[in-house]
């Protein structure tokens, strides 16, 4: 016997939505939450008043300063104001790197000053100025192939331009020369290292950042030009003379600092140690304010974790908002929180971890690495972010710095992926400032970041394990 098509129709109605709820599990009162949430923070959050006071109140928070523990007292009490159910400090120490006076400038016929940074780990010059000839490379290949011994007593200078995208996919070549292009001019004899700033802008700002020391090499001092004067001094390259550059650089690692994660809860109903991780770095360099990397990052998730904290009802799981400490010299805050959870054995109680890190630009997809079989959890926050003009975008993106080393002992990820087209504009550099950042850009972020955490923290679903990857040389 045939049923009627109304009553089909009628009984197709009644098994879609508890087919949804079992894929995702999440039923209509958890989305109406998350979109009251979005809503919400759209109309006006506390983001920008939290970005505001960390950038007045602290300013510059190089790790390892005054400033830094200044910025860990902020951060704890700026948690037990926005209504944190648990506030705490966990410990990360690192080396101390600090930056003393920094000049260069072209001598002989062409003499003039230049506008220069050392990069963070980088030595000094011996308190004695280096003067010499200063030979160029289009890129780190370049360098690389240089003859053995060919830069003997010289400056070498890597004149990369990095280019502009929304996602910053430019940026990666040119980390990668700041970070070994030292080393490389090192083995070649160098006495020392210039690099194009790695930025986008045109600004006589020029742009820090870490590096690091080979283990087989003698260390030598290494800066970053602003792109104006890297400009200038491929100009007077150009002249067919040598072109000589003193340096003149106060800068160096001595001893151990001890900082510290600091990280607020909202406490889960019913799992609360099960964990959906959302954050920021803390720290900054010490050119800028840290505006957009990333007291920007830490308001965003501040902001969020607290209007989850105002429901009436907890989410079903724990969402702990982490603000990292040191990520801008080596990611220290984020590997000793992977450390501690390896140690404890809770890696597999995290659900989601996600970062703010990448400035104040709005959120325009939503990636993620998960169990396939949580993807339709994924995909159904992917509708309730789009009424912010957020895409889904399956099977491309990474996790956040911070979020990396937990993400490599097989912890899923997502990414709320920033609009970075004016990012390394700013990037490292004393223009990382209050001004950069627009408050409602900010709202569109907590929003997203809300809906994130609130419905990754409350469905049933378990979003599984990622494959460990092995621990790098």
């Amino acid at each position: 016997m045939r049923l009627p098509i109304s009553l089909l129709a009628a009984a197709l109605a009644a098994f879609l939505p508890s087919l949804a709820v079992a894929q995702t599990g999440l039923d209509a009162d958890d989305l109406d939450t998350a979109a009251a949430l979005r809503e919400q923070a759209l109309r006006g959050s506390a983001a920008w008043a939290v970005v505001e006071s960390l950038t007045t109140e602290v300013g510059p928070r190089l790790a390892g300063t005054e400033a830094d523990a200044r910025a860990v007292a902020w951060a704890k009490a700026k948690f037990e104001a926005m209504g944190f159910d648990k506030v705490y400090l966990e410990p990360v120490s690192f080396p101390v790197w600090r930056r003393g006076h920094e000049r260069a400038e072209v001598v002989g016929p062409f003499a003039q000053p230049l506008a220069i940074t050392a990069l963070g780990g980088s030595i000094g010059t011996g308190g004695r100025p280096l003067e010499a000839e200063v030979v160029a490379f289009a890129d780190l290949a370049a360098l690389k192939a240089a003859p053995e011994g060919s830069l003997a007593g010289k400056i070498a200078y890597v004149g990369y331009r990095i280019e502009r995208h929304r996602d910053g996919h430019g940026y990666s070549p040119g980390s990668t020369i700041r970070a070994s292009g030292a080393s490389e001019a090192a083995r070649k004899g160098a006495a020392g290292l210039l690099i194009r700033s790695v930025g986008t802008d045109s600004d006589r700002l020029p742009h820090t950042g870490v590096m690091r020391y080979a283990a087989d090499v003698a260390p030598i001092p290494a800066a970053a030009l602003s792109n104006p004067d890297a400009d200038q001094v491929e100009r007077l390259l150009r002249r067919d003379q040598p072109l000589t550059v003193r340096l003149d650089i106060e800068a160096g690692t001595q001893g151990e600092y001890v900082s510290h994660n600091v990280i607020g809860e909202i406490r889960g109903r019913e799992l609360p140690d099960e964990v959906v991780t959302i954050g920021g770095h803390l720290d900054s360099w010490d050119l800028g304010t840290g505006a957009i990397d990333d007291a920007s990052g830490v308001g965003i998730t501040m902001a969020a974790g607290a209007l989850i904290g105002e429901l009436k009802r907890a989410p079903r799981r724990t969402v702990r908002v982490i603000a990292y400490a040191n990520e801008e010299q080596g990611l220290f805050g984020g590997k000793a929180y992977a450390a501690a959870r390896l140690a404890a054995g809770e890696v597999g109680a995290h659900q989601i971890g996600a970062e703010s890190d990448f400035g104040a630009g709005k959120i325009y997809a939503l990636r993620a690495g998960v169990d396939p079989a949580a993807w339709p959890v994924i995909a159904q926050i992917g509708e309730v972010l789009a009424p912010l003009g957020i895409a889904t975008e399956p099977g491309v993106g990474s996790a956040g710095p911070d979020v990396g080393p937990i993400v490599a002992l097989g912890a899923p990820w997502a990414q709320l992926a920033q609009d970075g087209s004016d990012y390394f504009d700013y990037h490292h550099t004393a223009n990382d400032t209050l001004d950069k950042v627009d408050a409602k850009a900010l709202d569109q972020q907590v929003a997203a970041y809300a809906v994130l955490a609130y419905l990754a923290a409350e469905t049933t679903v378990d979003f599984g394990q990622l494959p460990v990857k092995p621990a790098a040389p």
